[in-house]
This record gives C-alpha cells, structure tokens and sequence, in this order.
C-alpha cells in the first residue's frame, strides 16, 4: 500500500488490540483518564504521520503553550508564484516549514532540491498552522 502511494497504513489488527486492551485495562480497575491517554500516546507513536490530519476531544488551537504540527496540501493552478521553481530557491524551510511530499498526478515525486515544481503538483506541506499559511501564500503569490 505504501509503495501505491499511501502515506500511512493502519493495521486493524493494532487498533482492535488498542481497543481490547483500552477495555481489560478498565475493568481492572485504571482510571478511564490513564486508559484513554496511554491509547493516545500508542496511536501518536504508531501513526505520526496522521497527525494533523485526524483531530481528537483533546487537539488545541496553535499557540505559545500548545503547538500541533498540521499537515495541508497547496495544488499549484497555472500562475502559482511557485510553478518553474525549485524547492531550494524558495526557502519554505525559513519559515519553519517541511515539505512532506510532493504528488505529480496520481505520481508522489522524489523530493530534493533540484526538484522544480510544475503546474498541477501538489505541495503536501508539514508546521503550524501560522507557518504553513506563510508557506501556502509564498507558493502561491509572489
């Protein structure tokens, strides 16, 4: 799946132990706080690259005590600022941006510095949400 393109698989045979798990450790008595904090930290560790994408009760707004990591994707029309320029030359890592991939059609495009970005792609970039606005703007306008 990850060779087709997927940028995460989840295995249901993880999230049904998560669940079975999460259950037993109720009934033995774990405070259902501790339960559902210790499912939290197994499901950041196992599906990293979700995050940003799946929001729980607990996801707070960005901000200095609290900053989450958001991923958004930016497709560059016809007259992007953007379009014949290499990634280097445009300096979204100034911004305390990642450019986490780069997906040509159905194609997900080897990342590197000489890549030059072409009407259509589509740039899935990776910061907080002030951050990624600033990368989305200067991929977008001059």
């Amino acid at each position: 799946l990850r060779a087709a393109g997927a940028a995460e698989v989840v295995p249901e045979a993880i999230e049904g132990s998560l669940m079975l798990a999460s259950h037993a450790m109720v009934q033995l008595g774990v405070p259902l706080r501790r339960v559902v904090h210790r499912v939290q930290v197994a499901r950041g560790e196992r599906y990293a690259s979700l995050r940003g994408f799946i929001h729980g009760a607990g996801d707070a707004a960005d901000d200095d005590s609290h900053v989450q990591m958001r991923m958004h994707s930016v497709t560059l029309h016809d007259t992007a600022y953007a379009i014949g320029k290499s990634l280097t030359s445009l300096n979204l890592h100034v911004l305390g941006v990642e450019v986490a991939s780069v997906r040509r059609g159905q194609e997900r495009i080897e990342l590197g510095a000489d890549l030059v970005l072409l009407a259509g792609d589509v740039v899935v970039l990776k910061g907080v949400s002030a951050s990624v606005a600033q990368a989305e703007a200067r991929l977008l306008k001059a």
